[in-house]
């Protein structure tokens, strides 16, 4: 396959969402120099709506980002619709120059899986290779800071069968790639968000793909067990 893997070729907003996107980017450069971030949270959707500054056009669970962060200084760089090469382009950018934050929580990849007219669906491997170059990136700005690197939640969709295998396969060329890298820490919690039969309810992610408040609050445990936040 000669393909070239768009998964790592920075670029700027792809998408049209229900935001400005560029708006956003200025904004996140704007608080830099307000907040001084012991956390900064960088990804797509999922971490554009749970929280924090700068305060999106959604918020979705407020209850638990403040029993994960309280009065922690923390920076939210999720942008809808992004894909792993929107946050590259953004990191080169400067949204990341400058902070040295204790934590890095990265939660980025699902919507590589997804083709669209503006860009083509990645394969597995590709998008662990974007993963891997944003963690490259990141470590070279702040070589101190812990990263939490997510594995990609569960999906419920009935527009791509083969969505969930695709995920599944990421999260399994992930956790080789990083479950043994010192410098990352790997965090799988996709089968918490699930019920027995393995379904995942809706009270957890009411669209199939976004996590309600009780939804994050998982997310949040999780966190907390790690000594991310207060």
């Amino acid at each position: 396959m000669t393909e070239i893997n768009t998964a790592k070729i920075p670029v700027p907003r792809l998408e049209q969402d229900g935001y400005d996107w560029y708006a956003r980017h200025h904004a996140e450069l704007e608080t830099h120099k307000s907040i001084k971030p012991e956390v900064v949270m960088i990804g797509d959707s999922i971490t554009h709506f749970w929280g924090g500054m700068p305060a999106g056009n959604i918020t979705s669970g407020p209850t638990a980002w403040k029993s994960l962060f309280g009065d922690v200084p923390v920076i939210n760089m999720g942008f809808g619709w992004d894909r792993t090469q929107n946050v590259l382009w953004r990191i080169r950018q400067g949204e990341f120059d400058g902070l040295t934050p204790k934590w890095v929580v990265l939660n980025i990849g699902t919507n590589n899986l997804t083709g669209s007219k503006n860009a083509r669906a990645n394969r597995p491997e590709e998008v662990v290779e974007g993963i891997t170059s944003i963690v490259k990136e990141l470590h070279e700005r702040s070589p101190a800071s812990h990263i939490v690197v997510m594995a990609i939640f569960p999906r419920s969709s009935k527009r791509d069968a083969d969505l969930s295998k695709n995920i599944m396969e990421t999260n399994k060329l992930s956790r080789q790639r990083f479950g043994t890298d010192a410098s990352v820490i790997y965090l799988d919690i996709g089968e918490q968000f699930l019920a027995p039969d393995g379904s995942l309810p809706k009270s957890i992610m009411p669209d199939g793909t976004h996590p309600s408040d009780a939804g994050y609050q998982i997310w949040a445990n999780a966190l907390i067990k790690l000594g991310v936040g207060r």
